[in-house]
């Protein structure tokens, strides 16, 4: 096996580290203990403490286990943008030994069904302006009970903050069967039962968009994510003193562990947005003297573009982080020139429950993955001879560590895929292809598995591509992507129409059929009709090489 570069760590940061084995609720309870009358949660111009936050993730817990009969184990549907009722409810799924599965709030309900089915989910945790693409499958053999949530409730509307549209819904009326008010849910102040949950219990199923076919669960544990929790937390120096500007989505592994859970361990305050919105961010931050903020650089970009972006707008800011695309360099340089804070990048998958590595804020690397984080080793291997390979060789990243999954739920086979042994270890095959530098910093390259990633949004072409078969003129599609200069990437098909078809539907009406089917970061904003795809002597469309074609005029 090669020899790998050792990278220093960032300065007091050991290169292992002791991880708690204790669950994630624990760690709300052991905060509100040390901090009750702390803030925990800030949200357009109101605030939650960190005893009233305890208080209502237990009322709710109790409600899920008496009034639901929601079982230990149990999966969840948790359907929501930030707010502070997402972290209520993910902590009281936690608290009721049950199961949070994260769902992307910009899907439609075709979307919906396949986790709704998938995970087996009997309840859900909903938005209320997300309510009626949720409500379609409510009552079928599976979904049979929704707690309905109005973000409104938990912020001052009197705030110059809370001018937004979706503070302002007026309260659900007349609920149908089976849909019930959180407030009311709530107010029933039940206690919950004694936690039974241990920190091997599967805790998490978020759902990672595969290489083919239906997104995948991802099984983790208390003590995976509470690994990540602990590597962030030492690695970014995060303590009780830290502000955190909570605007990357909660559902998303990294908004969920990075920010989320890392924050109510530390006894840290969230001050939460619940979409973003560049001037609503600058007075935030200088409000409330943000020291932390996690992010994708398209919001750096675009916060830099506000007219009311002064020179001393950031001064607060302690640490920026992100990932996702890359920064581009000169903004990352205008970033260190305004604050004199490194715009520190990392990387990981929803596997590895966020971040496998991350570059040392002292010292980071532009455009760089960065070097692997604590109690994790990576390598680089042939993708082919599986061997590993040297300083500057080009292969796919493997990684090992205690913040692994624990493989794909009901998907035995895929799991087994996803591994592989070196060494005598199991290390995950992450399907990105890449390289490490003389001094251990690892650079992303290329994709070995068929991926899109959009402003951070991982798409599966697969997906897409089965999708679209569905409408009637379609004859054949291949998934690209294609560059763009804010998202990174975007979405395009490459259609071939059928035959009675052509000259008879416009690009425009593809994507219209796809946006009402599917989320917005996935249906294909790009629309390309041909005669025909290149396929392989097998009837395979040779989707690689019109990857690379796009690529090249790009």
């Amino acid at each position: 096996m090669q020899d790998h570069p050792k990278p220093s760590r960032p300065r007091g940061v050991p290169r292992t580290l002791p991880v708690p084995q204790t669950t994630l609720s624990y760690n709300l309870e052991v905060s509100a203990r040390r901090y009750p009358t702390k803030t925990a949660l800030s949200y357009y111009g109101a605030s939650l403490s960190y005893s009233e936050l305890h208080r209502q993730v237990e009322a709710l817990a109790g409600y899920l286990q008496q009034y639901c009969h929601v079982q230990p184990g149990e999966r969840v549907l948790l359907y929501m943008q930030n707010s502070p009722q997402f972290v209520i409810a993910c902590y009281a799924v936690l608290r009721a030994d049950a199961v949070v599965v994260p769902v992307n709030p910009m899907n439609l309900t075709e979307e919906l069904a396949h986790y709704v089915q998938d995970a087996e989910t009997r309840v859900a945790l909903v938005a209320q302006e997300l309510l009626a693409r949720i409500a379609p499958l409510l009552g079928d053999e599976t979904l049979q009970q929704l707690i309905v949530a109005n973000y409104g409730e938990y912020a001052d509307l009197a705030s110059d903050l809370a001018q937004a549209d979706f503070l302002r819904l007026p309260p659900l009326s007349d609920p149908p069967t089976g849909v019930l008010h959180w407030r009311n849910a709530l107010a029933a102040q039940c206690a919950p039962g004694a936690q039974t949950a241990s920190s091997v219990d599967v805790c998490a199923m978020p759902y990672t968009s595969g290489t083919t076919g239906k997104p995948k669960g991802c099984m983790h544990t208390h003590a995976t994510l509470m690994a990540n929790v602990a590597q962030t937390s030492v690695w970014r120096r995060w303590s009780a003193q830290d502000v955190m500007l909570a605007v990357v989505p909660f559902f998303h592994i990294t908004g969920m562990v990075a920010v989320m859970h890392s924050a109510i361990y530390l006894g840290g305050e969230m001050v939460i947005m619940t979409r973003w919105d560049r001037e609503a961010a600058l007075k935030l931050i200088a409000r409330h003297q943000v020291t932390g903020w996690t992010n994708i650089p398209t919001m750096v970009i675009d916060l830099f573009a506000s007219p009311h972006f002064k020179s001393d707008s950031l001064e607060s800011l302690r640490i920026v982080v992100g990932g996702g695309v890359p920064m581009p360099e000169a903004v990352a340089k205008r970033l260190f020139d305004l604050t004199g804070v490194e715009y520190a990048e990392g990387y990981g998958l929803t596997e590895t429950a966020s971040s496998t590595h991350s570059n040392p804020a002292d010292r980071p690397k532009r455009q760089c993955l960065g070097i692997p984080v604590c109690n994790t080793e990576s390598l680089v291997i042939d993708p082919d001879t599986l061997a590993p390979l040297g300083v500057g060789e080009v292969g796919e990243i493997v990684s090992r560590g205690p913040q692994v999954f624990k493989g794909y739920w009901n998907n035995p086979a895929a799991t087994a895929e996803a591994f592989i042994n070196i060494g005598g270890e199991n290390y995950f095959r992450t399907g990105d292809l890449g390289r490490y530098d003389e001094d251990g910093y690892f650079f992303f390259v290329d994709r070995l598995k068929r991926m899109i990633n959009a402003s951070g949004f991982k798409v599966s072409p697969n997906e897409v591509e089965s999708m679209m078969y569905a409408h009637p003129d379609i004859q054949d599609v291949c998934v690209i992507g294609s560059h763009d200069p804010y998202r990174g990437e975007t979405v395009k098909a490459v259609v071939v129409l059928k035959a009675a078809s052509r000259d008879k539907l416009a690009a425009q009406d593809i994507v219209e059929w796809c946006k009402s089917r599917m989320a917005a970061y996935k249906y294909p904003h790009i629309v390309e009709f041909v005669d025909s795809l290149p396929k392989s002597g097998t009837g395979k469309v040779m989707w690689r090489q019109l990857q690379d074609e796009e690529r090249a005029r790009a």
